[in-house]
């Protein structure tokens, strides 16, 4: 059965999923989007990515193409149509189509579409073997904070890190990591988990807003503050966080063992207690 995707107010065969070519999200990457873990058939963090997502549309000025409401109404169908189990559900919204011009079309009506894909994340062998992770030049634009479409970096640098066979890259800046390319980047030292604060450098995490709170809780120190390439390899141990992975230890950095070479105490702590967060949410525990 083929899986159905929304289209700007229509479910649809993903094979009849169509897009104008002067959407301003293909010719310009004139939009944003957002991921949202599905666990248990129902979705997660609901509150954190509906936030980030009302944050990116109004930093670049695009009109919401339904209300809120309606907007999880969508992504709960599409769950729904697709018997989603475990996985996600991504939404790109662009500012709309028009003929190519830079400026701002007046009075177009935003594009939206979104899609499931079927992904395991509370069971994954990264889980228990952890992931090698290799280092790039940062050479992204200045405003990382906006989960924009302009993604042309990260490809690039998931492709060197696949290149290398590592499961992700950290993109360095000035000598110090600034986050992976599709992942929040954290260390740990002597108990203390340490981990970039936020600016218009990184992306808000919506995995790291809900680990520090978890960390906070259970009485794990920690720090928001840059650390640089030195710092993590010697750390006690490293990991990075996302919709997709959740949490997945470092074992190496650049081909150098970071700790035991395996995901250590912290990381594997925080998993735990995310998971039972999400469970809760969903009303699965």
């Amino acid at each position: 059965m083929s899986r159905i995707v929304y289209v700007n107010g229509e479910f649809v065969a993903e094979e009849q999923a169509r897009v104008s070519i002067f959407d301003r999200g293909f010719v310009f990457g004139d939009g944003v989007y957002e991921v949202v873990p599905v666990i248990r058939g129902r979705l997660a963090d609901r509150d954190y990515f509906l936030q980030r997502l009302r944050r990116s549309l109004t930093e670049l000025g695009i009109v919401w193409p339904c209300s809120e409401v309606e907007y999880q109404a969508v992504l709960e169908q599409l769950v729904a149509r697709n018997s989603l189990t475990e996985g996600i559900v991504y939404t790109q919204v662009t500012r709309g189509v028009s003929d190519r011009q830079f400026t701002f079309p007046p009075d177009t009506p935003a594009t939206m579409v979104a899609f499931t894909q079927v992904m395991s994340l509370l069971e994954n062998p990264s889980v228990e073997n952890g992931i090698a992770v290799v280092t790039t030049a940062e050479i992204r634009w200045l405003r990382r904070d906006i989960k924009s479409l302009n993604l042309l970096a990260q490809v690039l640098a998931k492709q060197y890190a696949a290149d290398h066979g590592a499961g992700e890259t950290w993109m360095i800046e000035d000598g110090l990591v600034t986050e992976g390319a599709s992942s929040t980047a954290y260390i740990v030292k002597d108990g203390k988990l340490i981990t970039r604060p936020l600016s218009n450098r990184i992306l808000p995490g919506i995995r790291r807003r809900r680990l520090l709170e978890l960390a906070a809780g259970a009485g794990i120190a920690c720090e928001e503050r840059p650390f640089s390439l030195e710092e993590a390899m010697a750390a006690d141990e490293a990991f990075i966080s996302s919709a997709t992975t959740i949490l997945h230890g470092v074992v190496s950095i650049d081909g150098k063992q970071v700790g035991e070479g395996m995901p250590g105490p912290v990381g594997r702590k925080l998993r735990q207690l995310y998971i039972r967060h999400m469970l809760n949410e969903v009303g699965a525990a």
